[in-house]
């Protein structure tokens, strides 16, 4: 069963893009806690944070330092933070939940 996220990502479910690659996807959360609260998320579905592949998970902290950098620039703001929600349910964008995901 597909998740919330694998439809985001496919464009079955429509977002507010704010970047993109060939393995991530950076777009604003729908509950938003501060302005530009953006979640980015790997293509490549995981269950759990650290089971994804080192460079997976480096490639995905370079991105997300360079959607905070355009936020920064973008809305006035003292600082950008990084937090992984979600971790009663599987969290990188699971197959069975859509209550998680990394945000960034």
């Amino acid at each position: 069963m597909a998740s919330i996220f694998s439809k985001i990502i496919s464009g079955e479910i429509p977002c507010y893009k704010i970047a993109e690659s060939e393995d991530f996807l950076a777009f604003l959360d729908i509950f938003p806690i501060a302005k530009g609260h953006t979640l980015v998320i790997p293509k490549k579905e995981t269950d759990y944070i650290f089971d994804i592949e080192d460079k997976d998970l480096a490639g995905l902290t370079l991105f997300a330092k360079h959607v905070a950098k355009a936020i920064e620039k973008a809305i006035p703001c003292n600082r950008i933070g990084i937090a992984v929600l979600g971790l009663e349910v599987p969290c990188t964008y699971p197959s069975d939940s859509n209550k998680s995901c990394f945000r960034y």
